[in-house]
């Protein structure tokens, strides 16, 4: 907008530039002439008070011109030099003009009356072009007004993108997003209600999806309980009814683990979640439970940590990390579980950590165990589980605008870090935990 402006105000001085040289050059050799006949036909004994005349009231001032008058010529812009060659053309070749004389400022133009030279001098601002302020003034105003125009029409423009923007991000967050009007331009119009389709679309089949799994994971779980009261009531040997056992448990442990994979994301809460308190909960259950297999569960969780995050999602996230690490950080040196569980505030962000003492991955691998169904070659062989256990870490992350990093350094254990954007609480009472470590 400013080069078009710039472009504008440019052809409009070259335009105005020829007009307004030869209207000054008009103007003067009228003033010459007009002058120049009064002062011929007009009685000597008069003569002082025309010229006094002139000079008070049309601001024209008549000077003798002397051999000795110091000359200062026109400035050399095109303007001038067209008032110039107009002067010249009307009054003479031989007619004078100049910017000062005497070092007086003015427009001097020689003219003769009877063999004796004068100069008639004009104001510079009666003949010079419009002021540079007055033009930036103007210049200011219309670029003022193109730029209302310009913010008044983006804002337009810009209205249903922002709403777009809002309820893409309320689907992101597993929100139902508000339906977009369908009204408009054809082009939003057209778009508003394709993504109004999409989300019911996408909301039909959460709801399928919702009633379909709990129909594989009734018909799946009732016969496998029927399974289990026949083994037991059955005169297999101790050994085989034991392992027959373990392949059912791991079949419902991986029914369990489909089903929290297809399990929707909690409703991000508007205020911030205690992240301590919610940490301190699961440290409680999860310690006993690792205690009950066999392991060790340590946690050093600092006060009054604050995220946008749903309670019971932070505990999925945090307990699968935690039941990774008791499946497959087992030490090599006597098979025991030992899990370390951190929390602390890192600038902008909160740091959770689980860390086991296991063998580790290879770096190569990181990636590929962060998609469903992949499991390590460990893990494949010794333990069960579904795969999918980091994948549900990382799709609930992406809800809240965390992230999941494995770092591993075998053979010194798995670190699991989750980073999480800090939420700032005020006036809030210290009742953090901080677990033994």
């Amino acid at each position: 907008m400013l080069v078009s402006l710039g472009a504008w105000l440019q052809v409009f001085f070259s335009m105005e530039e020829g007009p307004r040289a030869a209207q000054m050059a008009q103007r003067v050799t009228t003033a010459v002439s007009i002058t120049r006949s009064a002062l011929i036909y007009a009685p000597t004994s008069v003569r002082p008070a025309l010229l006094l005349d002139l000079a008070t009231k049309e601001s024209l001032r008549v000077q003798p011109h002397e051999p000795t008058d110091v000359l200062e010529g026109l400035p050399s812009s095109n303007y001038w030099k067209h008032v110039a060659r107009d002067i010249k053309d009307r009054l003479g070749q031989d007619t004078l003009v100049m910017w000062s004389v005497n070092q007086t400022p003015g427009v001097w133009v020689s003219f003769e009356i009877n063999n004796d030279q004068y100069w008639l001098v004009f104001d510079r601002e009666q003949l010079g072009l419009t002021a540079g302020a007055e033009w930036l003034g103007w210049g200011a105003t219309a670029l003022l007004l193109a730029l209302i125009g310009a913010a008044v029409s983006v804002r337009f423009v810009n209205r249903p993108l922002a709403q777009l923007a809002k309820v893409a991000q309320q689907l992101a967050r597993g929100e139902t997003p508000s339906p977009l009007p369908e009204k408009g331009p054809a082009e939003i119009r057209d778009m508003n209600i394709a993504f109004n389709r999409m989300a019911r679309d996408i909301r039909q089949t959460e709801a399928d999806r919702e009633i379909m799994l709990a129909g594989i994971s009734h018909d799946l779980r009732t016969p496998l309980a029927r399974m289990r009261l026949e083994i037991e009531m059955s005169d297999v040997s101790e050994e085989t009814r034991q392992a027959i056992d373990e392949d059912l448990a791991q079949i419902d442990h991986s029914i369990g683990q489909l089903m929290e994979y297809a399990r929707p994301a909690g409703v991000v809460p508007e205020q911030g979640t205690d992240i301590s308190s919610v940490l301190q909960d699961l440290y409680e259950r999860e310690r006993s439970h690792t205690e009950s297999l066999g392991g060790e569960l340590t946690a050093s969780i600092e006060p009054n940590l604050y995220a946008k995050i749903n309670a019971h999602d932070l505990k999925r996230i945090v307990g699968n990390l935690i039941e990774n690490a008791r499946r497959y950080g087992r030490s090599p040196s006597d098979g025991k579980a030992r899990i370390a569980l951190s929390a602390r505030q890192q600038g902008n962000i909160l740091a959770i950590e689980v860390k086991d003492q296991g063998t580790g991955i290879a770096s190569t691998d990181v990636h590929r165990l962060l998609r469903p169904f992949s499991r390590g070659e460990s893990a494949r062989t010794g333990v069960s589980g579904a795969g999918l256990g980091l994948a549900i870490v990382e799709r609930l992350l992406g809800q809240v605008g965390g992230q999941l990093e494995l770092i591993s350094e075998p053979p010194g254990g798995l670190l699991a870090r989750i980073e999480i954007p800090k939420v700032r609480i005020r006036n809030t009472q210290s009742d953090g935990f901080v677990g033994p470590g």
